[in-house]
């Protein structure tokens, strides 16, 4: 049996007590007046949720088309922090719709809730005073008991709130154990259960991970966006480098073989990086300039550096990350690259840190059966 005393149960039940304290301490006009402030705000607040939720809906694909409109592209050179912050939020609403949403629902509601509470406050704050001024005497015992009760009722409607919080976390996270010690608690179970699942159904169990797993994607992309933009913020070195080593290709093709192998025979691969992850969980980040310089990384490393050259030749690439072969059987943690040809108008695979290994590793044939990315 679940233990009743854990600390979500005393939570909830510290917060009908504090409640119901509060409302005694009021009297009861006090006590109707903060309810019906309390009620009136969570009320602007659903509608203007609602409001925003269908603007939005209607605006984020203009929004959409209107960047896109605008064409903008990440510089390739040198480029500053807030043109690098620039960047990244532009492109990543426009290119990430989940994350285009979000930001324009926040700006809309806002907005919204700004707008009613100033259209609409004031007649509730005239209802508030429907008990008269509040006295500076203390309440009596039975204002102070029907305060109490109110209080107690207002208790309650934070209390499901806490609930509905502490479920969607429960939905979303399932397997951590901070969710597992939230189920434990008798009076999440019992509200869970009694209060928030016959009133959703399964509409939240259903459709919560499902938002979740978008979310995570737009948040890799997001990740993967901040790495181009800071990735294009290369030194003339590099620039010229990439110039020279693409300069006898005649195609995209021609031009991304040429940089693969340049990459894949002049990079070394960087064993102390990976022993000083492994054995001290230190992860030492470098820039696609350090990788240059040093003529060392990891596979992270070559495809970032890849990436920053090809681009430089006009080269659409980006870094893919995944799983890659191991030789032995397994597979472990990887990253690659894609490079889009314009004249077969596709995206083909090449990984630059196998090349030292041997064989062929630019779009070779069956190269998901040792390249597994990400979903």
């Amino acid at each position: 049996m679940a233990p009743f005393f854990n600390v979500i149960s005393l939570l909830l039940i510290a917060i009908l007590v504090f409640s119901a304290i509060q409302g005694g301490r009021r009297g009861a006009s006090g006590s109707v007046r903060h309810l019906i402030s309390m009620v009136s705000s969570g009320l602007l607040s659903i509608v203007a949720i609602v409001a925003a939720w269908y603007i939005v809906q209607g605006v984020s694909p203009w929004f959409h088309q209107w960047l896109l409109n605008k064409n903008v592209q990440i510089p390739v050179g040198e480029v500053g922090v807030w043109k690098q912050v620039y960047y990244t939020f532009v492109t990543g609403i426009r290119d990430f719709p989940l994350f285009r949403f979000s930001i324009l629902f926040v700006i809309v509601y806002l907005i919204l809730k700004q707008i009613l509470f100033f259209i609409i406050g004031p007649i509730f704050e005239r209802w508030q005073h429907i008990g008269g001024r509040p006295s500076h005497s203390s309440p009596t015992v039975i204002s102070a008991v029907v305060g109490g009760l109110v209080g107690t009722v207002g208790g309650a409607v934070r209390g499901l709130i806490v609930l509905v919080v502490l479920f969607m976390y429960v939905t979303l996270f399932p397997q951590t154990q901070f969710a597992t010690y939230i189920q434990n608690s008798t009076l999440y179970q019992k509200g869970a259960e009694q209060i928030i699942e016959p009133f959703t159904g399964k509409m939240l169990a259903d459709n919560l991970p499902v938002i979740t797993r978008a979310m995570e994607q737009d948040f890799k992309g997001l990740l993967q966006r901040k790495y181009e933009v800071l990735d294009a913020n290369i030194s003339s070195d590099i620039v010229k480098a990439a110039q020279e080593v693409a300069a006898k290709g005649k195609t995209d093709e021609e031009k991304a073989k040429l940089l693969y192998q340049w990459i894949g025979s002049r990079v070394q691969y960087d064993w102390d990086k990976v022993k000083l992850y492994e054995e001290k969980q230190i992860w030492k980040e470098q820039t696609p300039e350090d990788t240059f310089n040093t003529r060392k990384g990891v596979c992270i490393d070559y495809s970032r550096l890849y990436a920053a050259m090809a681009r430089v030749v006009g080269l659409d690439a980006k870094v893919i990350t995944g799983l890659g072969y191991d030789g032995k059987g397994g597979y472990g943690a990887h990253a690659w690259n894609e490079v889009y040809l314009k004249d077969s108008k596709a995206w083909i695979p090449l990984d630059s840190t196998w090349v030292s290994s041997g064989g062929n590793w630019f779009n070779p044939p069956n190269f998901e059966k040792t390249h597994i990315r990400d979903a």
